[in-house]
C-alpha cells in the first residue's frame, strides 16, 4: 500500500475513532510530534525581523520563484 493511501486511511480512522483510541494513538506518537515542533528562539525571531526589514528597505535583492527555479536548473546541469 502506498504511503498516500495509508495517510488517508489513518486520517479517516482518527476522524471517526472513539476518544479512547485517539488518545492511545497520540500517546504512541506524542514524542515524535513534540520533537518536530518548531521552537523559535529570541535570536531566531530577531534574525527574521532583521531580514524582513532589510527586504522592506530593499537592502537585499529578491527574486521571483521562476527566477529561483531557473537558476537552480542552471546550477544542476552537468558541466
Amino acid at each position: 500500500m502506498r504511503t498516500i493511501a495509508i495517510r488517508q486511511k489513518l486520517h479517516h480512522y482518527i476522524e471517526t475513532a472513539k476518544d479512547k483510541k485517539v488518545k492511545a494513538i497520540f500517546a504512541m506518537v506524542e514524542d515524535d510530534i513534540e520533537e518536530g515542533a518548531i521552537i523559535w528562539t529570541d535570536e531566531f525571531v530577531t534574525e527574521l525581523n532583521r531580514r524582513a526589514m532589510d527586504f522592506e528597505k530593499q537592502k537585499v535583492k529578491s527574486r521571483t520563484w521562476d527566477e529561483v527555479k531557473k537558476r537552480a536548473r542552471q546550477l544542476s546541469k552537468p558541466k
